[in-house]
């Protein structure tokens, strides 16, 4: 089942409100604002960069002039870090 309301109807829905309920809503709308201005967005210029500098790191490697380490020993130095 689908519901729908009118922000006409949802403004005088909260109108009617006790002044706590209108305090409590008004907090968890400035909440969900911060979380979604917090969110970080990656450009597509940063994303391009990234990965220009996975694969310059990949042309190094395989020309020796660039130490490998295992997978393992990568997992094991991100469990020491903690």
């Amino acid at each position: 089942m689908k519901a729908t309301i009118s922000l006409d109807s949802l403004w005088q829905t909260i109108q009617s409100l006790s002044l706590n309920n209108q305090k409590w809503l008004s907090c968890k709308l400035q909440e969900n604002i911060r979380k979604q201005e917090e969110t970080e967005y990656i450009s597509k210029k940063e994303i391009l960069a990234g990965i220009d500098a996975g694969l310059k790191e990949v042309k190094l490697m395989r020309e020796g002039k660039l130490d490998v380490i295992s997978a393992e020993d990568f997992l094991e130095e991100l469990r020491n870090e903690k």
